[in-house]
């Protein structure tokens, strides 16, 4: 599969995750297969206003590529602006979120917000097309709630506006995350446009992908909150997929080994401090299924250091032997 002249090496992407798919958690899910990732959103008006979070935000290594940096926003200068300067981190793709359900993105104008003005989707995709000399994509939703779903227009318009590539996420966003995702209307956004599209919602195993992929026609499929402590899912999807083998699932010692090796990455970025803070929730998902999993998601919340955190793992794998 090709994104413009992007070469992605499978059909298992890593999706955008605002204050999960780090550049640690990124690195992790390529180990495991992934063969394309997103950086968190980065707001175009932060970069503007030369926001120094905004651009911490995008700087990429060399061992999760290809990648691209998404950006956020309702001006089409603005978002031109950002694009340009996202360059100088050197993504190899441009994303442009259209598809956040969060409260606080929509209510800046950004994010799913921007489905209710199909023409302004249009208006920001092209100008972010002229504005770089690398491929632009965007990630849409299905609508913005049931009495709008317009997700095969703007998709038909950000096409023609020189989009690479769609990535459709099956819910509205009223529907935010719940009830089941409609790949029936992925399929009908694959069906509309002639770029690649990238399915997204509720890919939680490896026959989850095989069958959006075979019900939707879609090119590649995106998994987002089920690779939160679940890294190996992308491994496991991609055996599955390219040799009809299914990998069993990872033993809580190797569940163990990689928190381990994900959160000292973490710290090594932010320092231990912060990465402790935002290694928690990461810690909760690790355990999750494991026996025990319950207290020790309550236990995850006050650890502080990685020594303290190398022994949770040590007590975990002791009460899952």
């Amino acid at each position: 599969m090709k994104i413009g002249n992007v070469e992605l090496n499978g059909q298992v992407a890593l999706a955008p995750m605002a204050g999960v798919s780090d550049r640690a958690f990124r690195e992790i899910c390529v180990d495991f297969g992934a063969s394309y990732v997103v950086s968190e959103m980065v707001s175009s008006k932060g970069l503007h206003h030369h926001s120094r979070k905004s651009a911490e935000l995008m700087t990429l290594s060399e061992r999760e590529r290809p990648a691209a940096i998404q950006l956020f926003g309702d001006d089409p200068a603005t978002m031109a602006e950002a694009a340009k300067f996202a360059l100088s981190y050197g993504p190899n793709i441009i994303d442009i979120n259209m598809g956040c359900p969060a409260p606080k993105v929509n209510t800046s104008g950004g994010g799913a917000s921007l489905m209710k003005d199909p023409l302004l989707c249009g208006r920001i995709t092209e100008a972010v097309a002229k504005a770089v000399d690398i491929p632009v994509t965007v990630k849409i939703r299905k609508g913005w709630d049931d009495q709008s779903v317009n997700g095969v227009e703007v998709a038909k318009i950000c096409e023609s506006a020189g989009a690479a590539a769609i990535t459709i996420h099956g819910r509205t966003r009223a529907q935010m995350y719940a009830p089941s995702a409609d790949w029936s209307y992925i399929a009908q956004v694959k069906q509309a446009v002639n770029i690649p599209v990238i399915g997204n919602g509720d890919i939680t195993s490896p026959f989850d992908a095989a069958k959006m992929l075979s019900e939707t026609g879609c090119d590649m499929v995106m998994i987002g909150r089920a690779a939160c402590g679940n890294p190996w899912l992308f491994s496991r999807v991609r055996s599955w997929l390219e040799e009809e083998r299914l990998e069993p699932e990872p033993s809580a010692a190797e569940k163990m080994r990689v928190m381990c090796k994900h959160i000292a990455a973490l710290c090594g970025e932010r320092g231990e401090k912060y990465g402790m803070r935002e290694a928690r929730k990461h810690m909760a998902w690790y355990v999750r299924g494991l026996v025990g999993a319950p207290g020790f998601r309550r236990e995850a919340c006050e650890i502080s250091t990685l020594s303290e955190m190398y022994a949770f793992a040590g007590r975990v794998i002791a009460a899952n032997e």
